[in-house]
């Protein structure tokens, strides 16, 4: 019997893989392999500003090297638009224009959400004000108890966010013109058939704001598991901003036992990618099969 489970990896091109972002691949690649299913690649580069020339190569490159092989063809978000904008009209009278800048909002935020950006404060709900023009689009998140969005991970356990308080009406199309992360990732894991998601914590509070866009457009939810970040020595999450190295792709088995152990799978005494596969996928299974 053929599995149904569909997991991916979504990595953006800002960079090169570094030790952060291989817990995350080796995390979403595990899970596929354990449940016999298919492990799927995108490129989420919708945001082009900020793609590096050579970065999503670099990033392909890389996963092969260490042994993360994919099925099918490579994704690229930025080739999908078509799909964000078809997308976009069904939502109708779910979204609106917003005038604020960020200057604006940072004035008048009503509080700061977990992930540190500022909750808005819905100032172009009843439409914008004489003499603004639209810079962005919003969606409206629901009031009272209809604002609560509660869902299992398979890691963190219960989790819940009252997108009213906590986040505010989100942006689906930003002021640049490029379309927002939230409503590229829901409409691209519904149309690829995603199964499972399983990514950093880092990206567990924007889950129920796409939980939410998912049953506006009558789309399946996929399980989350979302697994901890690695941090620096300041506890801030690595990236290219907090200087992360990028991985070593000369020295494959070193680096992947280091993020299996981040993990905490039993991979101690393996000598070759071969037994390391072999290895930390049954302890990934005995885990979270």
């Amino acid at each position: 019997m053929t599995s149904s489970y569909i997991g991916r990896f979504a990595p953006s091109p800002s960079g090169p893989l570094h030790k952060g972002s291989l817990v995350a691949a080796l995390a979403s690649y595990l899970d596929a392999k354990a449940h016999d299913g298919r492990w799927l690649v995108r490129i989420e580069d919708i945001d082009e500003a900020r793609t590096v020339p050579g970065a999503a190569d670099a990033i392909l490159q890389c996963l092969g090297a260490f042994g993360m092989r994919w099925d099918g063809e490579v994704v690229w978000q930025s080739r999908r638009k078509p799909l964000y904008e078809a997308a976009f009209a069904r939502l109708g009278s779910h979204t609106y224009a917003c005038g604020c800048t960020r200057r604006e909002i940072a004035d008048s935020r009503i509080g700061v959400a977990s992930d540190g950006a500022a909750v808005y404060p819905g100032t172009c709900r009843p439409g914008l004000a004489a003499g603004k023009t639209a810079r962005a689009w919003r969606l409206r998140v629901p009031e009272h108890a209809s604002a609560w969005v509660a869902f299992e991970d398979r890691w963190m356990g219960t989790v819940t966010q009252n997108l009213a308080s906590e986040v505010g009406d989100f942006v689906l199309r930003r002021a640049d013109g490029f379309w927002a992360y939230q409503l590229a990732v829901v409409v691209d894991d519904a149309e690829q058939g995603v199964t499972d998601v399983v990514r950093g914590a880092d990206l567990l509070d924007s889950t129920p704001r796409q939980i939410y866009l998912q049953r506006l457009l009558g789309l399946p939810t996929p399980r989350y598991l979302h697994v901890p970040v690695v941090t620096n020595a300041e506890g801030e999450k690595l990236s290219k901003q907090t200087g992360a190295q990028t991985l070593d792709p000369g020295k494959p088995l070193e680096e992947l036992i280091a993020a299996a152990r981040f993990l905490q799978l039993p991979v101690e005494g393996v000598r070759s990618q071969e037994a390391f596969w072999r290895e930390a996928i049954a302890g990934w299974a005995r885990r979270f099969k």
